[in-house]
């Protein structure tokens, strides 16, 4: 036992890996395979949804790490699409993902997806946050209450200068879903956005690729 910070460096429990999406675990599924030691849990987008489904999981099992990983709106115009970020309190998580290439950053975490550049820059000019997502906080405080380390690795799935083709806020259920009447609806309305739609598909399987390769090297 680490007396510091009471944390038990000896835990033998599996690394639980969390996403909001499977459309943003698929490549990590993928490459992961029948690997033991692993846990793969997606749990819905939003704070709701992460803390009901990672307390679930802890009824049943102590994880010795925890990552919340998944796609991050870029706020900080520095950093492109398929740039990983991390943030984490704990000094061996953060040796081992910096060793990935993956760039030390921080994350606010808010109640709906950033749309457009002027919502992004108004983030940005109140937080100073590298980029947005919807989870990790709840993640991250859970974690912090029973002392379990946590990292959020983050891939930026739309830079700070795009806007997406559609607002995916009116597309969704109230609990972060998306609702594919409305979105079929919206499409049809306006089949001009289906060459962004699939150029924004192309670009988050690219973003979605890399941030496995990354979590395959500390996993």
């Amino acid at each position: 036992m680490n007396h510091s910070d009471g944390r038990d460096r000896t835990a033998t429990g599996p690394t639980l890996v969390c996403f909001a999406l499977k459309e943003e675990a698929a490549p990590f599924r993928k490459r992961l395979g029948a690997r033991v030691g692993t846990i793969l849990l997606v749990t819905g987008m939003g704070r709701r949804n992460s803390r009901q489904r990672l307390l679930a999981v802890l009824r049943a099992t102590r994880p010795r790490r925890v990552f919340t990983c998944g796609f991050a709106g870029g706020l900080n115009p520095g950093f492109a699409t398929g740039q990983v970020l991390f943030h984490t309190s704990d000094a061996e998580l953060t040796g081992l993902l910096a060793a990935t290439g993956a760039v030390p950053a921080t994350f606010t975490c808010a109640d709906r997806i950033a749309i457009t550049r002027a919502e992004k820059q108004g983030l940005y000019a109140a937080t100073r946050a590298d980029a947005v997502e919807m989870e990790s906080a709840e993640i991250h405080s859970i974690c912090r209450e029973r002392q379990i380390p946590c990292a959020t690795v983050r891939v930026i799935s739309d830079p700070a200068d795009e806007e997406l083709p559609l607002d995916f806020n009116q597309l969704s259920h109230p609990d972060h879903r998306l609702h594919y009447g409305r979105l079929v609806w919206a499409v049809l309305k306006s089949p001009g956005v289906i060459p962004a739609l699939l150029q924004l598909q192309a670009k988050t399987k690219r973003a979605a690729m890399r941030l496995a390769a990354v979590l395959m090297q500390v996993v």
